[in-house]
């Protein structure tokens, strides 16, 4: 037997004296003293089956046999000082070692870093199972727990055969890249809505995503950030994979240990369990990623029921049946205005750090009103949503019913379910019109909030430029109302839903007030908006962001108070509430839904008959003001301007 045919014999890993370390990478044993052939083929003889040594020589994949076989030759070789080992033509004709020789001619520095790729490729595997799914998790105590999976995969890897195992590795790897992306989704949904990613109904938002970061940033911002994610995914997919296999095959190599260690992880963990054990508050064994799993199989479950439990509760309507003579005959003669204030949430007037300038807002609108002989009365709603989602917030105002997601809201919109304008236009006796800024293309849920007449970005006038996100001012869409409906003489009584854009996120550049006779076609603003800030410095302070969001809420409330002082009549009844609360990055961990909602009227008889509400004088709700679901406002609205109110 020659000794290139003994050099390829397998060596048993746990006993292999100075080459039981070759496996982490395969670097040749260059340095190996003469004779290695001979004490290879021996171990061979002493170690496990061929089939397990064979794999351990590999290396993890990066040489081939014959390639382990030439760098134990080319040692012995160095160690002898001769070149008569190896037939010569045996030498040209062999392959070359792995990465095309570099590793044989810098035998250090590859083996270097197959150390390195090794240790990331444990660090990526323990990064996975140890994630959390939310930003405020992750500490560095995140980090340092014992995951349960992980044990378990371990055991499961060094006990199953060889070819079972490859398959097991590479599963388990992209399921581990499944789960960290699925986490990082998480994370970005926790930042905006302040809830997890649900597998079912959520796919949709994601176009609203890119199309919000289009409108916030521009085309090629959009066509980045999409481009950017799918590459993140794809390598985080890719990664884990790879990573998986290479620790699992560094195990296969180093049988014994890792075995003594999995046992001992195993029992740790166990113990760490029973008693309890903490590190800074957060246990030291986890079965997080089981758990995870496990809520998402339960999310995905009460999804796919949820549609069959709407469809019962839109079947019940109070007011279905009731003659259209019956309905809101407190309101006759009035203008009813629906107005939401984009992300105007409690945070806005509980938090002390916006507390003083809102209050004062508040106490000023109040006080100007009530000069002009307006009065108002305050409370809490509950809002479905939080941090985004405006469009299940408004229908859920509007229906009466619980839009918490977008099945319900697509069920809703395809429905016959009557709606707040639906009752006042089957009255006949109000023109039913919306003004709605944010909405840029087709909007065929108009139909079924019905709306006589829709004015969105491209039918108020407007020629200024767009700040952020909102493509019009409230002022100016206060005042392109005023001119387009509410000012014209010998008209019928309007019922409109007014949506104020100004402070939706990203609050940055935000419009300031000017004179209503200077508005023109709103031409002005462009000067307002240079002078203003920009989004991208904004948010990379937290307490930058807050501070614009409380900017762009007095601008919206003085928008709407100078307004009503200005245009309101007698005949003026006023309903304005905030959608939701705005993202956590504002809200600084509050988990608060309630919104503000305030109703002004200079009629005393449209107060006196929600005197029963007990809502709170003036326009900031006190701290223990009646909080109701905002689904139960439609009901106990028509309730008390109906017969049973008179």
């Amino acid at each position: 037997m020659s000794l290139f045919t003994r050099s390829r014999q397998p060596l048993d890993t746990a006993e292999g004296g100075a080459d039981s370390e070759d496996d982490t990478g395969g670097a040749g044993v260059a340095g190996e003293a003469a004779g290695a052939a001979e004490e290879a083929g021996k171990a061979s003889g002493e170690g496990a089956d061929t089939a397990e040594a064979a794999e351990t020589a590999s290396g993890e994949g990066a040489d081939t046999a014959e390639a382990v076989a030439a760098e134990r030759d080319e040692g012995a070789e160095k160690a002898d000082g001769t070149e008569e080992a190896a037939d010569p033509a045996e030498r040209s004709d062999s392959p070359p070692p792995g990465w095309f020789g570099w590793r044989r001619r810098y035998p250090r520095t590859a083996r270097g870093v197959t150390i390195g790729t090794t240790v990331l490729a444990g660090v990526l595997v323990l990064f996975a199972l140890l994630v959390p799914n939310r930003l405020e998790r992750l500490g560095p105590e995140a980090f340092f727990r014992l995951p349960a999976e992980g044990i378990l995969l371990a055991g499961l890897l060094l006990a199953v055969p060889p070819r079972s195992r490859r398959l097991m590795s590479v599963a388990a790897g992209a399921l581990l890249g499944l789960l960290t992306v699925l986490k990082f989704v998480d994370m970005g949904f926790y930042s905006v809505l302040a809830r997890p990613f649900d597998l079912v109904l959520d796919w949709i938002l994601l176009d609203d995503a890119a199309e919000f970061v289009r409108e916030s940033f521009g085309r090629t911002g959009q066509v980045l950030a999409v481009v950017g994610v799918i590459v993140l995914i794809v390598a985080v997919l890719v990664l884990m994979t790879l990573a998986t296999v290479r620790v699992t095959n560094l195990m296969v190599g180093h049988r014994a240990v890792a075995t003594r260690t999995t046992l001992i992880l195993g029992t740790a963990w166990i113990t760490c369990m029973t008693l309890g054990i903490q590190i800074g508050g957060v246990p030291l064994a986890t079965k997080g990623n089981a758990d995870f799993v496990n809520n998402r199989i339960e999310q995905v479950q009460a999804g796919l029921k949820d549609g069959r439990v709407f469809e019962k509760q839109a079947a019940v309507d109070a007011f279905a049946k009731t003659p259209p003579d019956q309905l809101l005959t407190g309101l006759r003669g009035k203008d009813v205005l629906f107005t939401f204030i984009e992300s105007y949430g409690r945070v806005a007037i509980d938090d002390p750090a916006m507390a003083p300038q809102i209050d004062s807002v508040l106490k000023e609108g109040t006080n100007s009103l009530k000069a002009a002989g307006f009065q108002s009365r305050s409370a809490w709603l509950k809002s479905p949503v939080t941090g985004a989602g405006s469009w299940l917030a408004h229908s859920t105002f509007l229906s009466g019913l619980w839009i918490k997601n977008q099945q319900r809201y697509r069920s809703l919109t395809t429905s016959d379910r009557a709606t707040l304008g639906s009752y006042f236009r089957k009255t006949g006796a109000w023109r039913t019109v919306g003004i709605v800024p944010g909405v840029r293309r087709a909007w065929p849920e108009g139909k079924f909030f019905a709306l006589d007449h829709i004015y969105d970005s491209e039918h108020l006038g407007y020629n200024g430029p767009y700040f952020s996100w909102t493509p019009v001012p409230d002022q100016f869409s206060l005042e392109a109302f005023q001119r387009l409906e509410h000012g014209k003489k010998n008209r019928d009584p309007i019922m409109a839903e007014i949506i104020l854009a100004s402070s939706h996120n990203p609050w940055s550049p935000i419009a300031r007030m000017t004179d209503w006779d200077e508005l023109g076609d709103g031409s002005i603003f462009n000067q307002i908006k240079k002078e203003g800030t920009d989004p991208k410095e904004v948010w990379k302070d937290p307490e930058r962001v807050r501070t614009e969001y409380r900017h762009a809420i007095e601008y919206s409330l003085h928008s709407l108070t100078e307004w009503v002082k200005r245009y309101g009549t007698d005949d003026t009844v006023l309903v304005f509430l905030g959608d939701h609360q705005p993202v956590p990055t504002v809200t600084a961990g509050s988990t608060s839904k309630d919104v503000p909602v305030t109703i002004v009227a200079r009629d005393p008889k449209v107060l006196d008959k929600i005197a029963d509400w007990n809502w709170t004088d003036g326009l900031k709700p006190a701290e223990n003001a009646p909080t109701w679901g905002m689904d139960r406002f439609r009901d106990r609205f028509m309730t008390a301007y109906g017969p049973r109110g008179d």
